[in-house]
């Protein structure tokens, strides 16, 4: 089947055993064995897999070319998971611009395990290049970057990690596999929030694993079993829901965010806007060769940033809060909010300061949105 069929029926269609359109909710954690040693059905205890979640998962799969998916209690889960394959003393290149949990996670729970890790601009193949060191064995990618929307070239920087023996991850989240398949660029992991864009409606908190090759399931498994931090079977079914109306809710989002974007490059109160779609962008050529949609995610700084407390307090139709991706536009700011736990150095070196807000665009009548803009920035 073509690509958005395979978003709406995802990997079994129909259930098989009722003919249900919708997939059933699971509710079970133990299921029965017919006899000692017999397991015909394939499910023991719901930590270790469960039948909602399973068909979730094998969906993720289907739709982001990989072998096997695992579905998790939040993002942040799901990247815990995958820092576990790596041993004490090993070096992983981490993209400097990154979700701040993310680097929050990194520097103060996993260095004490014996990880080292740096962090490059690695939308650079130079910078990159120059930051691998002997004991370098994975790359961890933000693209588009978050809050700044770099672009790293997934092939190219796939191709050096495969000299050396390193593995690639990319966090899909800005994108989705709709607009971007990571794995088939080269990438060995792609990594979800699945509360954001897969998710699409502000009500789940999940997050996503999937791998390539089949050598990764069986310590991410067992991994995952072990600490038990795999989503349940009605968050499961939410996100089966959310995965049939993804391509529609990606390109009404997107289409949103052209308008806006062109919206905001001429009011005079907006310095900068960051959109990776913008014909502008540094980053476009690699933008057009590796995905196939820009997505809904803008930031922009301000020419003055004394009134951003002002601005949110006025905002009526879109939300101040916290994430993204959902069918309501939210505005965010970043340096309090996403990217608090990132030193203040790094921030104002990157441009995450009190100048920048963080656009999620929704599915909402665009004039709408733009007028709401337009009142909010008229202080």
């Amino acid at each position: 089947m073509r690509e958005k069929t395979n978003f709406v029926h995802g990997y079994s269609g129909v259930s098989k055993d009722t003919g249900a359109i919708s997939f059933p909710i699971y509710q079970g954690v133990t299921f029965a064995h017919p006899a000692l040693g017999e397991n015909t059905r394939g499910f023991a205890y719901a930590r270790a897999d469960s039948p909602t979640r399973q068909e979730f998962e094998r969906s993720l799969a289907l739709l982001e070319h990989g072998v096997r998916a695992w579905a998790f209690s939040s993002g942040m889960a799901a990247i815990s998971v995958f820092i576990k394959l790596f041993d004490v003393g090993d070096h992983l290149i981490v993209s400097e611009d990154l979700y701040g949990g993310t680097y929050r996670l990194f520097t103060e729970v996993y260095e004490k395990y014996g990880l080292t890790f740096d962090y490059v601009d690695t939308s650079s193949p130079e910078k990159v290049n120059a930051a691998i060191k002997p004991n370098t064995k994975g790359i961890f990618i933000e693209t588009p970057s978050n809050p700044l929307m770099h672009v790293t070239d997934i092939k190219a920087v796939a191709e050096r990690m495969k000299e050396i023996g390193a593995v690639v991850a990319v966090d899909n989240t800005f994108l989705s596999p709709y607009f971007q398949k990571p794995l088939d660029l080269g990438a060995d992991f792609v990594i979800h929030s699945a509360t954001k864009y897969i998710g699409g409606h502000n009500d789940v908190l999940a997050g996503a694993l999937i791998v390539k090759d089949e050598k990764w399931i069986e310590p991410i498994f067992t991994m995952a079993m072990s600490e038990g931090g795999t989503l349940g079977p009605s968050d499961s079914w939410l996100l089966l829901r959310s995965l049939k109306t993804l391509t529609v809710r990606m390109e009404r989002q997107q289409e949103n965010a052209i308008r806006i974007v062109e919206y905001m490059k001429k009011h005079p109160k907006i310095k900068r806007v960051f959109y990776v779609g913008d014909e502008n962008h540094p980053d476009r050529e690699v933008t057009l060769k590796q995905t196939t949609g820009f997505g809904g995610m803008i930031s922009f700084a301000l020419k003055n940033g004394e009134k951003v407390p002002e601005i949110l307090k006025r905002f009526q139709v879109i939300t101040f809060a916290e994430s993204l991706g959902g069918v309501e536009s939210l505005i965010t700011y970043p340096m309090i909010q996403t990217h608090g736990a990132i030193p203040k150095e790094m921030r104002e070196r990157l441009g995450v300061n009190d100048k920048l807000l963080r656009l999620s665009v929704g599915i909402e009548d665009v004039d709408d949105l733009i007028e709401d803009l337009e009142q909010a920035l008229s202080i």
